[in-house]
């Protein structure tokens, strides 16, 4: 992350995006915020700055539009239903790739990595997503790396997490890599984060 800048994290939202891959990484980042001496600004963004609608019912008022939003350090892509709309549209994943030649750091939670995938993102890179969405992944770019097994995958530029709830995980390996390890453990115990799935 550059130096001397005040660090900006966008999370865009868009209907029929899966709830906790919004606010997941948005209760990560945002206690980070309250947290961290570097102090990061966490906003939201819809494509038009109107109320987006998620794909379960919750509606989101977001901060600001794409025309207000400025640069960010960090792009959160969520997933859900409603990105099997946004892959298809072209001047979509052209604001894809003129989001990635301008922000440092592209992430990705769920299937929000199918995006990036048709927008030429991923080529030849690792990545993950959703476990039910490798099948389009592979249709989508046939040369991504696609990683069955981890939460997440950070290749640098780029980081996609696995499905839904791994937007937590992926949220704070981000807290750990753009500050400290130290500053995501508490985060992590911020939000009492400490999951021991049932075996």
């Amino acid at each position: 992350m550059p130096t001397g800048h005040h660090l900006r994290v966008g999370i865009f939202v868009f209907d029929d995006a899966e709830e906790l891959d919004v606010v997941g990484p948005y209760e990560v980042l945002s206690a980070w915020s309250l947290l961290s001496d570097l102090r990061p600004e966490v906003v939201t963004f819809s494509l038009d700055g109107s109320g987006i609608r998620c794909a379960k019912g919750l509606r989101i008022v977001p901060d600001v539009g794409l025309d207000g939003l400025g640069p960010v350090h960090v792009l959160v892509y969520p997933g859900g239903a409603g990105t099997r709309r946004l892959l298809r549209d072209s001047e979509h994943l052209e604001w894809v790739r003129t989001m990635r030649a301008s922000t440092p750091l592209m992430t990705s939670v769920c299937t929000g990595s199918l995006v990036y995938a048709a927008a030429g993102l991923l080529s030849g890179r690792p990545a993950t997503t959703h476990w039910s969405a490798f099948d389009e992944l592979a249709v989508l770019d046939p040369s991504v790396l696609a990683d069955t097994e981890t939460r997440f995958v950070d290749d640098g530029d780029v980081v996609t997490s696995a499905g839904v709830s791994a937007g937590i995980d992926m949220a704070l390996h981000l807290v750990a890599r753009l500050e400290s390890v130290d500053a995501a453990r508490a985060v992590r115990r911020e939000i009492q984060y400490d999951p021991e799935p049932p075996v």
